[in-house]
């Protein structure tokens, strides 16, 4: 593999950076983690075009990245606060699992991992109690 453009790689960093924020989610404390993952990033960034999650295989990275939901941040990240590449954690590298399905993979891997900034994050989620909540008041 080739190792990506700086470019690119200081674009998945800030980006990285700004939504760990946003989310209220630490990098994980071991810095090789973190490094590896937005590399694949990046990476990602140059053959398919967005920031595919490194994670996953794809048996067509391009196709995957048209269905958009492992782009960075992906749907179970947005959705859960679940970031299955440990790139946003909570500051002692567990992935937050609190909101995942009680049978979820993560769920089971690392146990209950509760938020510990359940006030950011989760814009899916927020979306959606939203729009459910709208529908209630409707019926």
């Amino acid at each position: 593999m080739s190792e990506p453009s700086q470019a690119n790689k200081d674009k998945m960093w800030a980006y990285a950076r700004k939504y760990a924020e946003k989310s209220g989610t630490a990098f994980h404390p071991e810095p090789g983690v973190t490094e590896t993952v937005v590399t694949g990033l990046a990476r990602h960034i140059e053959e398919v075009g967005r920031p595919l999650c490194p994670c996953n295989f794809y048996p067509d990275p391009k196709a995957e990245a048209k269905l958009r939901r492992w782009i960075c941040a992906c749907d179970e990240m947005q959705q859960y606060k679940y970031c299955h590449c440990l790139l946003f954690v909570t500051p002692e590298g567990l992935p937050i699992t609190e909101y995942l399905p009680e049978d979820h993979e993560g769920r089971q891997a690392y146990g209950l991992v509760k938020d510990p900034t359940p006030d950011k994050g989760r814009a899916v989620a927020r979306v959606l109690a939203k729009q459910q909540a709208g529908e209630a008041d409707r019926a």
